[in-house]
């Protein structure tokens, strides 16, 4: 039996010459190290082999420098100290502060820059050294046009966060699965990936039909909700949703999937869904990517109305009104940031004001910010009172002097993780302009 043969007999997996090589430690004993992590994961997932990563591009979910990350940094300094970068480049989930446009007290501060987020700076050091893109490159919303790192249909990726994962299934069509922090990196060094779950056929199948009976267009966030804590980590194929989006993946309906998968993905697990005679996959498919035996959940009006009403409260004080709001998680489109300078222009008209009633925070990705300021909505909103930031609303969120506030926002992701109030998207104009009653 040759050396090969014996090698490839401690592994569950195929593997080809390369990464036995690679495994034995011909590239190094740092990079075996890393391909070894990637065999290990795929083998708990029953994957048969490794398949090429084929988008040059790959994306973090880990951008904090949370300070108990101790073990982070070490293999970070493992990696740099033996020369090894990923293939390509990456860009990484939005940076947890921005103290020039989300202001924080001075105790705030202290927390963040001593406690929480002390290793930040070093931390993004150590992420251009392994090939982060560019300093524009932190964002969850990294496919959009502005950022450049959008895959093709059919691409294999190894993405990790959740939002950025099930767009990526299933508005772009590529494939990929919900990896852990760290899988995306390492993956993205050896350029391989494992291959089971949504990277096969059968994977992408649904086990869910889903029915939308509702007698309006569904706010996305609720929809998005109702389904992932319903289907969990399945993949649902969902039917009249096309009546009132139609059947183009317009930016208006890319935005619209964009937040209705992100509460799937966060309410839920979900990290693929199919939307009949609209996404890729289903324009192409149709009912062939249906199980025999799926279940079925159909939602009406008074579903989501009960779902939105499960959403508990967690304000100290659930009767006062709000101090901020947050807008864009995931970070918003450019044509969002357009359409909501529109909405709060005509609402602080009809209310008489002219500045937003608290503060408020829209976020969006560098690269849309740049684009949105060469527009002539940035100096509207900016004239409005709001705030324009690129921060991670949940990471800022994250921590219990922000308690003490009672914040609002119209995302389903960050009412999940935080104890920001949720509120749909008219709900939140009221509030922002300052509408009676609100």
């Amino acid at each position: 039996m040759s050396t090969a043969e014996t090698r490839a007999g401690e592994y569950k997996m195929e593997l080809t010459q390369e990464q036995l090589d690679i495994l034995e430690g011909k590239k190094g004993e740092t990079m075996a190290k890393v391909i070894k992590t990637v065999v290990m994961f795929g083998e708990i997932f029953g994957a048969k082999r490794l398949v090429p990563i084929t988008h040059n591009s790959g994306h973090l979910v880990t951008s904090f420098g949370i300070g108990i990350l101790a073990p982070l940094y070490r293999t970070m300094d493992e990696l740099i100290n033996a020369g090894i970068k990923v293939k390509g480049d990456f860009t990484v989930d939005p940076r947890p502060l921005d103290y020039k446009n989300v202001k924080c007290t001075m105790l705030e501060k202290l927390l963040f820059n001593k406690i929480l987020y002390s290793k930040q700076e070093q931390y993004e050091s150590q992420l251009k050294k392994v090939g982060l893109k560019d300093e524009d490159g932190f964002t969850c919303t990294c496919y959009l046009p502005e950022v450049g790192n959008t895959p093709k249909e059919g691409d294999i990726l190894a993405w990790a966060e959740s939002s950025a994962v099930v767009y990526a299934n299933s508005v772009l069509g590529a494939r990929c699965n919900r990896n852990s922090g760290m899988l995306d990196l390492f993956s993205s060094i050896v350029g391989y990936v494992p291959e089971f779950g949504l990277l096969t056929d059968e994977g992408r199948k649904a086990s869910w039909k889903v029915y939308v009976n509702t007698t309006k267009k569904p706010e996305a966030q609720v929809l998005g909700s109702a389904i992932g804590m319903k289907v969990m980590e399945d993949v649902p194929y969902v039917y009249g949703l096309d009546k009132f989006l139609g059947t183009e993946l317009n930016d208006e309906n890319k935005s619209y999937l964009k937040d209705f998968g992100a509460a799937t993905a966060s309410n839920g697990a979900v990290g693929l869904y199919h939307i009949d005679n609209l996404t890729p996959e289903a324009k192409r498919c149709g009912e062939e990517l249906i199980k025999p035996d799926a279940k079925e959940y159909i939602i009406d009006d008074a579903e989501l109305e009960r779902i939105k009403n499960s959403y508990p409260i967690m304000w100290k004080d659930p009767n006062k009104k709000a101090d901020k709001c947050f807008i864009g998680c995931p970070h918003l489109t450019l044509q969002q940031l357009k359409d909501w300078t529109d909405k709060i222009e005509k609402g602080l008209k009809e209310t008489g004001r002219k500045k937003v009633a608290l503060t408020t925070v829209f976020t969006a990705a560098p690269g849309v910010v740049k684009e949105f300021q060469k527009s002539e909505h940035y100096p509207r909103l900016m004239a409005a009172g709001a705030k324009l930031s690129s921060i991670c609303p949940l990471m800022y969120t994250n921590n219990p002097l922000t308690k003490k506030y009672n914040i609002a926002t119209n995302s389903n992701k960050l009412r999940t993780y935080s104890a920001a109030r949720f509120y749909e998207d008219d709900e939140m104009l009221a509030i922002i302009v300052g509408k009676e009653g609100h």
